[in-house]
């Protein structure tokens, strides 16, 4: 049996073609790894947030910025450096680093990832049911993660009526203890 030798394809055109196909690969796997779920992603509003290194260094910014507020008054509906309610508190840290979060405690309630409170890190948020209602009311910045026993910045609207820290195994808030939510 004898064989025909056939050049369909020149060596010049293979090669611009197996080009084309890994670039066409490539492409693809880049843009399916931008929506394949991340061990640490983060949902808000139908949009995966997947944190890079420098969120690590983000909580402690949080952190720090949140701690140069230490001592502003509370002032019901506040968010500016004149006065504070707990979410505007959060809300005013949190946009200063140009993070979207809700204004109003209520509104975390479906927003950002639910983690295990053992698995809190700085600038973490706490949630907490309202010491009158079954609904969130008050909210918190985790400064010092341990578990129940984390601490946290916040606007208190209570004796203190300023922007203070306060730990979680405190009976009022360990009681009122909803969630933790990651947004970073």
């Amino acid at each position: 049996m004898t064989f025909k030798k056939i050049n369909f394809l020149k060596p010049e055109t293979i090669t611009v073609l197996s080009l084309l196909i890994l670039c066409s690969v490539a492409y693809g796997s880049s843009r399916a790894a931008t929506f394949l779920p991340h061990e640490n992603a983060t949902t808000v509003k139908d949009t995966v947030i997947v944190p890079t290194e420098s969120d690590v260094y983000c909580g402690d910014k949080i952190v720090s910025f949140g701690m140069s507020l230490l001592g502003t008054p509370y002032v019901a509906a506040g968010s500016s450096k004149k006065g504070f309610d707990c979410s505007g508190f959060v809300y005013y840290v949190f946009n200063h680093f140009k993070i979207q979060v809700p204004r109003s405690s209520s509104e975390f309630k479906n927003f950002g990832k639910e983690i295990p409170i053992g698995s809190v890190k700085k600038g973490d948020i706490l949630l907490f049911l309202s010491p009158t209602r079954n609904v969130i009311g008050h909210i918190g910045i985790v400064t010092n993660p341990n578990g129940m026993e984390s601490d946290f910045i916040h606007s208190s609207s209570g004796r203190e009526m300023k922007v203070i820290i306060t730990s979680l195994k405190k009976p009022g808030y360990t009681r009122r203890f909803v969630k933790a939510i990651r947004v970073l």
